[in-house]
C-alpha cells in the first residue's frame, strides 16, 4: 500500500502524519434515500445488495413515502438506520411545512416504528418559526431523535434555539463553506455535518486547505453521505464509497476512521438509537 506522507497546518502547528488507509475501509453514508420511484426500479434485496457491495456498515435511509425505509429497513435491520422523512411523496418540497396533517401522520409512525431521526427534510431560515417545524422539533425531543436538516445556518440556529439539548445532523454541510461550518460546530456540541453531494473537499489527489483545517479541528463531526436522491443515483453508490475511500487515504487515519463510520456511530449513541 502506497504510504503519503501529508503536512497538516492548523493554525501554527504543523503535523506530520502518515495515511495507511485500505481499499475496504468500512464505511457509513448518512444520507440514502429509497422513495418510491427507488422501489419500484430497485427492488429491496438488490437495493441492499448494492450497500453491502459498497462496503457499508451502516446505512441512514429515509424515503418518500417512509413504505421505503421500512422495505429496506426488514430486508437488513442490522445494515439500515431509519429515518422518518415527512413527505408523503416527491413533490412537496416546498409544500410539507405547510400541512397541519403531517405532525399527526409523524406521530403516528414514530408510535409503530423504530427510528434514529426525522429527516431528510428541506426548511430554510424562519420556516423553523411554522407550526409544523415547531411539532417536528418537539416531536424529536420526545423521542429522542435526531434532526436531519437541509437547511441554511440560520435555520439551524433556530431549531437549537428552540431546543436546546437538540441532536441534529446538518445535511450537505448545508453548502456552507468550512469557515462557517467550523463556526457552526463550534457553537453547537450536538451538531453534525455530513458531506452528501460535495466534492469541493477534494481534487484530483489533494485536500483543500481549507477543508483539510477543519476535519483536523473538528475530526469528531464530519459524515459521508451520497445522496439518493433520484433512482439513477442508486447506480452511483459503489462509485461513490470507492470515491470516499480514495481522497479519505490522503486524511490520518485517525481522522479518516472517524469520518468513515465512527462518528456516525457516536451520533447514533448521542441520539440513543445505538446502547
Amino acid at each position: 500500500m502506497k504510504q503519503q506522507i501529508l503536512a497538516i497546518v492548523t493554525g501554527s502547528l504543523l503535523v506530520f502524519c502518515q495515511a495507511g488507509a485500505s481499499d475496504d475501509r468500512l464505511l457509513t453514508d448518512a444520507h440514502i434515500h429509497y422513495s418510491h420511484d427507488a422501489w419500484e426500479l430497485i427492488p429491496p434485496a438488490k437495493a441492499v445488495e448494492i450497500l453491502r457491495a459498497a462496503g457499508l456498515k451502516k446505512a441512514f435511509v429515509s424515503s418518500s413515502s417512509d413504505e421505503g425505509t421500512q422495505k429496506l429497513y426488514a430486508e437488513a435491520p442490522e445494515l439500515i438506520v431509519p429515518v422518518l422523512r415527512p413527505y408523503r411523496k416527491r413533490g412537496e418540497l416546498a409544500t410539507w411545512m405547510h400541512d397541519a396533517t403531517v405532525i399527526e401522520m409523524l406521530t403516528v409512525l414514530v408510535s409503530e416504528n423504530r427510528y434514529a431521526g426525522i429527516g431528510e427534510f428541506h426548511a430554510f431560515g424562519d420556516d423553523m418559526e411554522l407550526p409544523v417545524l415547531q411539532g417536528i422539533i418537539e416531536l424529536a425531543k420526545q423521542n429522542a431523535l435526531f434532526l436531519h436538516a437541509h437547511s441554511d445556518a440560520d435555520a439551524i440556529r433556530r431549531i437549537f434555539h428552540h431546543n436546546p439539548e437538540a441532536v441534529v445532523l446538518w445535511a450537505h454541510s448545508g453548502f456552507d463553506e468550512p469557515e462557517v461550518i467550523a463556526e457552526m460546530l463550534a457553537t453547537y456540541p450536538n451538531l453534525w455535518a455530513d458531506l452528501a453531494f460535495r466534492s469541493d473537499h477534494v481534487s484530483g489527489d489533494e485536500i483543500d486547505a481549507d477543508w483539510l483545517k477543519l476535519f483536523s479541528e473538528w475530526p469528531r463531526r464530519i459524515l459521508l453521505g451520497t445522496d439518493t436522491y433520484t433512482p439513477e443515483r442508486w447506480y452511483y453508490v459503489e462509485d461513490h464509497a470507492a470515491m470516499s475511500r480514495k481522497w479519505l487515504a490522503l486524511l490520518p487515519v485517525n481522522i479518516a476512521e472517524n469520518i468513515a463510520w465512527k462518528n456516525a456511530d457516536e451520533l447514533l449513541r448521542v441520539s440513543g438509537f445505538l446502547k
